[in-house]
């Protein structure tokens, strides 16, 4: 965590919404996350994405307590978003709920009924995809997120980049794509960014999704900072 360059990663989202991460897992400790999917104990739900229309592919969320090191990922990585996220709400008028202690600020979340666990694995194969979206889960929400590449790019998978669309105001739509390093993480907006307009300041939504995977399988872990209801 502390070998990246915060500063630059915080311009980076300032300027588009998402931001590549340093590598913040091993491959071994990519390969051991990686192997909990077939345990059925460890997970609450289990989405079908074709079901939901969602996309193609599988994701299932981890159950509470979290198996290390994703616990430790969510604790080391909250105070290192919390200024950013404070930064733009304070931008766009909006109050900052989000206390300096991350358990405080799950505290107010399960106050709120939203108690359910939302770290979740994903899995993709040949032809699968994931559709735009936004992971918001309840009224509380934490404005960035985490993703993670568990699987190695031109090795384990072809295709697979991670997409965001950016609705800009009064013109059309941008997309970024990003083909994510084994191990390292990418930071984004959970819902949008704050864009400069004429009036100051303006919300810009933005989705996220998975570009089709065209050959091999790709594992993420996702990582987000408020809880569901």
């Amino acid at each position: 965590m502390d070998s990246g360059d915060w500063e630059s990663i915080a311009a980076e989202l300032d300027a588009t919404g998402g931001a590549l991460l340093p590598r913040l897992l091993t491959k071994g400790e990519a390969a051991e996350i990686r192997s909990l999917y077939p345990a059925d104990d460890m997970f609450r739900a289990t989405i079908d994405m074709a079901r939901y229309r969602f996309g193609e592919g599988e994701y299932r969320y981890l159950r509470q307590p979290y198996p290390e090191p994703v616990g430790a990922l969510r604790r080391a990585l909250y105070p290192r978003l919390l200024p950013i996220a404070r930064d733009w709400w304070n931008k766009l008028g909006r109050p900052t709920p989000w206390p300096d202690s991350f358990d405080d600020w799950l505290d107010q979340c399960h106050a709120a009924g939203q108690t359910k666990s939302t770290a979740i694995l994903l899995k993709y194969g040949p032809g699968d995809w994931n559709a735009l979206h936004r992971d918001l889960y309840g009224d509380l929400v934490f404005p960035l997120q985490v993703v993670i590449n568990l699987s190695e790019p031109g090795i384990d998978h072809t295709g697979g980049e991670f997409i965001l669309v950016e609705q800009r105001p009064r013109a059309q739509s941008r997309g970024t794509a990003t083909l994510l390093p084994h191990g390292h993480g990418f930071v984004f907006t959970t819902r949008e960014r704050p864009v400069r307009s004429s009036r100051g300041w303006s919300a810009a939504p933005v989705r996220h999704g998975v570009s089709l995977v065209r050959s091999g399988e790709r594992y993420t872990l996702g990582l987000i900072f408020h809880d569901a209801k």
